[in-house]
């Protein structure tokens, strides 16, 4: 069995930018001489919350400057500029053709009454969960910046399947 390597900051900070740079994972893996899997999983995390949480902060700050501060100093001074922990909107990525769709059902649904509407239900906005614990991924942003690009995680539903509506 091959023991796993645990990869530095400064290493992580490479990788994904090679990433964003639209690098693939084959010439990254062979110009570091890191496994494919290793830096796949990596990307998926940092696409899954792209943010630290206060306790992983206080840790890179002792880490790069060795000063110490505790879980809750990293939130409360977050907290004075206003970026606090919320959760990434999810959202199905949207081609032209949904985006023209959806476009046409609301014009076409517009003057519907709220008796209409009282019948209907979108059931992708409801989250149901079998177990206590939630799992649910934070990142820090600023009031007012929910919709935007870098706090939004695409999600392809149902293994792939997109929706049209």
């Amino acid at each position: 069995m091959t023991q796993r390597k645990h990869l530095d900051d400064i290493l992580r900070g490479s990788i994904i930018g090679r990433l964003e740079r639209g690098r693939t994972l084959l010439e990254i893996s062979e110009e570091l001489g890191i496994t494919q899997s290793a830096i796949s999983r990596l990307w998926k995390r940092f696409q899954d919350d792209g943010n630290s949480s206060a306790s992983e902060l206080s840790c890179q700050l002792f880490s790069a400057t060795g000063t110490t501060v505790s879980r809750q100093t990293v939130y409360r001074r977050l907290g004075h500029i206003c970026l606090y922990a919320r959760r990434p909107v999810r959202c199905v990525p949207l081609t032209a053709t949904h985006c023209r769709m959806r476009l046409t059902w609301s014009r076409d649904h517009a003057l519907w009454t709220p008796q209409q509407w009282s019948c209907v239900m979108f059931s992708d906005e409801s989250r149901f969960s079998l177990q206590s614990v939630s799992h649910r991924t934070l990142i820090w942003r600023a009031s007012g910046t929910r919709y935007h690009q870098e706090n939004t995680i695409e999600r392809h539903r149902y293994g792939g399947a997109e929706w049209l509506v």
